[in-house]
């Protein structure tokens, strides 16, 4: 009993002993660095592992933005030029256009003009006709011996629709009546009366020019229809042709106008893309900047931090 009485006075007085309780506090302070270094080391680890994604990350974000940014560059190249193109096309089609447009005015202006004379000419010529119809047809009623009695009016009718013609249509009727057709014509229209004369002279000439005035009349009028019908043929050939300039140049406007539409459309198109590139570029090297100054950091943090855990080690 006293031999462990001893045993038990030895250990609890080696624990009081100074010498002990420094060793003690020793160990106490061996195990707490032991215990900080490993969570120094382990938040060292966590520091180089977030330090190495990071700088993995950023570095591809960085390559990622300038191949992205050269891309843009091109694309923003491509559309401008495009733009251009299609600036250079839209005008000349727009002038193309244009001139389709006024020579189809012009043309149209042409023929309504033709027109219009060819209906005045049309409706002086079948008046003419008329007239000379009505002429002949009275002519016709009354045989050479008996022009005599036929009515003066009629014959005065008669006489004024020759002087009409004649004058209304020298023109036309030049190379038509001989030098003697016109002069029987004329003497006719001045004094239709001189043929109502009994004298034996006047009768005996009067037969043969009865007949030359009948026969003027009809030279006149068949002159006039051989004219109208000449001159509706040219009308019909004028609207044929017109009608098939109208066509051709309708479809080439038609054509120029899709053209033009299509082409407006493509530009819009390419000015909204390069609009859009100009603004991607731009937010893109924004990004590069902020991702270049954010890498440049973190290297520099990460390399104090690896100085740092050297210097504890």
């Amino acid at each position: 009993v006293s031999v462990a009485s001893s045993l038990n006075f030895d250990v609890a007085a080696a624990k009081n002993r100074p010498v002990s309780k420094v060793i003690t506090l020793l160990r106490d302070m061996l195990k707490q660095l032991e215990k900080e270094a490993e969570e120094d080391e382990e938040i060292y680890d966590k520091m180089a592992c977030w330090c190495e994604t990071n700088d993995k990350e950023k570095t591809k974000a960085i390559k990622d933005a300038e191949a992205k940014i050269e891309d843009l560059t091109t694309k923003i190249e491509e559309l401008t030029a495009s733009s251009s193109r299609l600036g250079s096309e839209i005008k000349n089609l727009g002038k193309e256009v244009a001139r389709n447009q006024e020579a189809l005015d012009k043309a149209t202006a042409i023929r309504e003009k033709q027109l219009a004379e060819f209906n005045a000419e049309e409706k002086d010529l079948l008046e003419s006709i008329s007239a000379l119809k009505a002429a002949i047809v009275v002519l016709s009623k009354h045989h050479p011996g008996a022009l005599a009695q036929m009515p003066r009016s009629h014959l005065l009718s008669v006489a004024v629709t020759l002087e009409h013609q004649l004058k209304a249509h020298a023109a036309l009727l030049q190379g038509v009546l001989t030098p003697t057709e016109r002069r029987l014509a004329a003497l006719f229209s001045r004094s239709p009366e001189d043929y109502f004369d009994a004298k034996p002279t006047f009768k005996q000439a009067y037969t043969p020019q009865s007949s030359e005035i009948f026969g003027i009349l009809k030279q006149m009028k068949a002159t006039f229809e051989e004219n109208l019908s000449q001159s509706q043929k040219e009308e019909m050939s004028n609207q044929k042709a017109y009608e098939e300039l109208k066509e051709a140049k309708a479809a080439e406007i038609f054509a120029g106008q899709a053209q033009l539409d299509k082409k407006t459309q493509e530009i819009a198109d390419a000015e909204a893309n390069l609009a859009q590139a100009k603004e991607d570029v731009e937010d893109t090297r924004s990004s590069l900047a902020a991702d270049e100054q954010f890498l440049m950091m973190l290297k520099e943090k990460c390399s104090m931090t690896d100085q740092e855990w050297e210097q504890r080690q």
